[in-house]
């Protein structure tokens, strides 16, 4: 890791007590000076927000109509509770100056990634998200936190009318010019008309403030309304700033989702036409139907073709009989014209032992263990 050289000039806050410049961009990673710069005035500008804070909560607190100054102070302390917890990130991912090049891109994604917040608080409603975080920036949030905390501080009157005109006229003048440059990034149609209008009311009421400040009128009643108009505007058009960037983080995953399940659809497809064309036609099982052999029979005629139509032999090839000695009839003779090759139809051994006598044939059916096992069988065994 580069060593890296911390030597800066002293801390000197901003003039007008905004929050301080976010360095680089959203992509791209921040030096570890830019980050160090950007720490110390964060943490400065944090320290004081959290004091003003404290004492619009106590002037509200103090008021009789506190409750129309509730919904405002809790957003407020919201928000600036998830910027502290994002500066904590930073600080501790930026290590007292020992940032690497994977450090210096974390830096760039908590300063310009969207903030963390609770789902159901109440700087949860100002730019919900479907990810359960505020789709604001750090910079975009303290942006917005100034513009909160200068409408809290005219609603209260806390500004005192005198001496500091020049300096409330120069925050509202920055104001305007903020609403300036984010109208440019409105889309194109009805919301830019409208915000292009808001804009030159407020310009067209600041010039006359500044005119009548000029000649020496006391300009405190008209100031008050114009700083809390000119933080609404700001207000409104960071959080629909915020809103576009989400829906366009939508309509981007939606895109990259559709492509895959197209992708996915082809494949499908393919392999539709694939097993259609392997199968079809489609193969015909070989099942036995028992219901080709008809009828079952029920008579020694209908017994015959019935089996020859099961075995596949025609009962013309069937000897009637299993030799002459049985008995029970001759074989059949030879062909016609053909010469007798003394053997019969049927079984081999049965075929063999036609000719043999009784007692060859019986004695050939007795077991007759090898080697013999306990000598000879008894006479009983033998039956």
């Amino acid at each position: 890791m580069t060593p890296v050289s911390l030597e800066l000039s002293p801390p000197t806050p901003p003039a007008t007590g905004g929050a301080p410049e976010a360095p680089g961009r959203l992509g791209s990673s921040v030096t570890p000076q830019e980050a160090f710069v950007y720490l110390r005035d964060l943490a400065m500008w944090k320290d004081k927000r959290k004091e003003e804070l404290d004492a619009l909560d106590s002037a509200a607190l103090a008021s009789s109509e506190r409750d129309s100054f509730s919904r405002d102070m809790l957003v407020s302390m919201a928000l600036w509770k998830a910027i502290s917890d994002r500066y904590d990130l930073m600080e501790v991912t930026f290590d007292n100056g020992r940032v690497g090049a994977k450090e210096a891109e974390r830096i760039s994604a908590l300063i310009w990634g969207r903030l963390d917040v609770e789902p159901r608080s109440a700087a949860g409603n100002l730019a919900p998200s479907t990810s359960g975080a505020l789709a604001l920036s750090l910079p975009e949030a303290c942006r917005l936190s100034d513009a909160m905390t200068s409408t809290l501080r005219a609603r209260l009157s806390l500004e005192p009318s005198g001496a500091e005109v020049g300096t409330r006229l120069k925050s509202v003048r920055e104001t305007v010019e903020r609403i300036r440059d984010q109208v440019m990034y409105v889309p194109a149609g009805v919301d830019r008309e409208n915000a292009r209008s808001s804009l030159q009311r407020l310009d067209s009421r600041l010039a006359d403030i500044v005119d009548k400040a000029k000649r020496g009128a006391d300009v405190g009643g008209l100031l008050a309304p114009l700083e809390y108009d000119a933080s609404t505007a700001e207000r409104d058009l960071i959080v629909g700033a915020g809103k576009r960037l989400e829906a366009a983080r939508d309509a981007e995953r939606a895109a990259v989702e559709r492509g895959e399940l197209a992708a996915r659809g082809a494949a499908i497809r393919l392999l539709e036409a694939q097993c259609v064309n392997v199968v079809d036609p489609a193969p015909r099982l070989a099942i036995p139907d028992v219901t080709a052999l008809g009828d079952v029979p029920t008579d020694a005629t209908g017994v015959a073709p019935s089996t020859a139509d099961a075995t596949g032999i025609a009962p013309s090839t069937v000897a009637p009989g299993v030799g002459a000695s049985s008995g029970r009839g001759a074989p059949p003779g030879p062909p016609s014209g053909g010469v007798n090759s003394g053997r019969n139809v049927g079984k081999r051994m049965t075929s063999r032992m036609d000719s043999t006598p009784a007692s060859s044939i019986t004695r050939r059916s007795m077991p007759m263990p090898s080697p013999p096992v306990q000598g000879m069988p008894c006479s009983s065994a033998r039956m």
